[in-house]
């Protein structure tokens, strides 16, 4: 079987020697699982939370020549950590007659590994978002400050490097803040002239042009880029960050009077905004499929002439290749789908289920990298206790000196090694039967008012849907047994709904506030 590798290290925390890593742990598993691997695709400092991604667009792109029949990870978590769109980039490998291989988690394709998958990506986007947590509180603490907090610098200003004192030893770490660029701010001082004396965007955007002047990106003007020059409140000195604002932390390009004066011209030159919609979430994309052309369904909607709106899924094939699939919906199906989600959790089933992942998961784990580096630790400890006891006895100074330097060293190193057990122990999930089958009985009990109870519900035991014209299949990941159907014709469906202002009914919203905490009672995320 032919396979591609692909890796990624995000920018924050990781290096390149995290890339080595991961091909050492897949090539390593494709000798063993006697696996070809034809080519590699790296995506270097780029975050899993999107998807724009060059070498992982030009993987899903190769993928159509059908060279290769999988696609070997070192852990699921460096394909994506958004569950939207890794399924939507799972379909589309999977269309192509791709499989994802996950060399570290190695799941099985039985109904227990199916599951675990969901509950993986769902820890693997909870990660995520506790890792933007931190680094948001980082960036809080930078903006208390005035520093560069990332993103891209405006034409017309450039970073300064400057050192801080920081630690508990006084340690110096560097920052950046904004000053002036005395090259480029003449640029920005011209359009903002040119603009506040009746000039047009297009009359703006075409001088800057000929002169071959560049946005801060290095690309050509348009509207957009002058709109955001001319809104930018850099320009006047002031920092902004989640809504407040610090005059006097950027040296002034432009003066006040100036700048407000185009924000009134901006103002008065802008269209009125087009009408607010509802914007409504459809719980079933990368679920739910076309019965007729095996194409992804998706969310549309629809305004009535008294101004309601209506909301269905519909079928891409609709629009790509003529189907002949209907509207149909929204509400309707996903209620149906969570009430046969819900009923497929019988006592036999979670018993059944709760004993198959937890031997699964004893089989999987391989903690030969957590021993290392927890021996490595305790080793380290020793060296630093060794030398404090050293320094207490010492009473030559340039002695001293050294052996606080050796000791600031050690404890880098050690705080080093931690980090690296941390990032270990997050590949493992402790869990017990009890454990599991808790955390499935909770699910069965959560509340379908609950917008978020609805989205685990679907996402852990939900596989795949398949929408025909008058049935449904539904294909559930803990029991090979599919739930199938007859559908109302799809008028009559529609008339009865319609008629229907009653809310979904409700079981119980007892454990609804803890729903997050039971998700996360079995997974141990350090």
């Amino acid at each position: 079987m032919n396979v591609v590798i692909y890796a990624r290290y995000s920018s924050h925390n990781q290096t390149e020697q995290s890339i080595e890593g991961q091909l050492k742990v897949c090539y390593e598993y494709a000798k063993k699982n006697k696996l070809t691997v034809i080519n590699e695709y790296i995506d270097r400092a780029t975050t899993g939370t999107s998807d724009n991604r060059e070498q992982f667009q030009k993987m899903l792109k190769d993928s159509e020549q059908k060279q290769f029949q999988g696609v070997l990870l070192y852990q699921l978590d460096r394909f994506a950590r958004n569950r939207i769109e890794s399924a939507i980039n799972e379909n589309t490998l999977n269309k192509n007659g791709v499989e994802i291989i996950s060399a570290k988690e190695n799941l099985s394709k039985d109904p227990s590994g199916k599951l675990l998958k969901g509950v993986i990506e769902s820890v693997n986007e909870y990660y995520s978002n506790e890792l933007s947590v931190k680094v948001k509180r980082g960036m809080d603490l930078n903006a208390d400050k005035c520093y560069y907090n990332g993103g891209i610098v405006p034409l017309g200003l450039k970073l300064e490097v400057v050192e801080v004192m920081n630690g508990p030893f006084g340690k110096k770490i560097k920052k950046k803040r904004f000053v002036i660029d005395e090259e480029k701010a003449p640029i920005v001082q011209k359009i903002f002239n040119m603009y506040v004396n009746d000039h047009t965007m297009t009359d703006i955007i075409k001088y800057l042009n000929k002169q071959q002047i560049k946005t801060a990106q290095g690309k050509e003007f348009n509207k957009n880029s002058i709109r955001l020059i001319i809104t930018n409140k850099k320009y006047i000195g002031i920092y902004a960050y989640k809504g407040k604002e610090i005059k006097g932390a950027i040296p002034n390009i432009i003066e006040e009077d100036v700048f407000y004066k185009a924000q009134e011209k901006l103002e008065k030159n802008k269209h009125a905004p087009a009408r607010k919609r509802a914007k409504a979430q459809y719980l079933l994309t990368t679920k739910l499929f076309c019965g007729n052309c095996k194409e992804m369904m998706v969310g549309v909607s629809g305004t009535s002439g008294n101004g309601n709106l209506h909301t269905y899924y519909g079928c891409k094939g609709s629009w790509q290749h003529k189907c002949t699939r209907k509207n149909i919906s929204k509400d309707y199906l996903e209620n149906l789908v969570i009430e046969k989600a819900r009923e497929i959790l019988t006592d036999e089933n979670i018993e059944i289920l709760a004993n198959g992942v937890f031997e699964y998961l004893k089989k999987q784990e391989d903690k030969t990298d957590l021993k290392r580096l927890q021996k490595l630790l305790h080793k380290k400890e020793k060296e630093k206790n060794n030398l404090l006891d050293s320094l207490k006895q010492c009473n030559i100074d340039i002695v001293k000196n050294t052996i606080f330097e050796e000791i600031q060293k050690i404890e880098q190193e050690r705080i080093d090694i931690q980090k690296q057990i941390i990032e270990e122990e997050g590949n493992y999930i402790r869990v017990t039967v009890s454990q599991v089958k808790n955390f499935l009985k909770q699910i069965k009990k959560g509340s379908v008012n609950d917008i978020k109870y609805k989205k685990m519900l679907i996402n852990v035991l939900i596989n795949k849907i398949y929408l025909y014209d008058d049935n449904i299949t539904i294909m559930f990941n803990i029991q090979n047994k599919d739930y199938r159907a007859k559908l109302p014709d799809i008028n009559e469906l529609e008339c009865s709904y319609k008629g229907n202002n009653a809310q979904p009914r409700r079981i119980t919203d007892l454990l609804q506030a803890y729903l997050s905490f039971f998700l996360f009672s079995f997974i141990t995320i350090m």
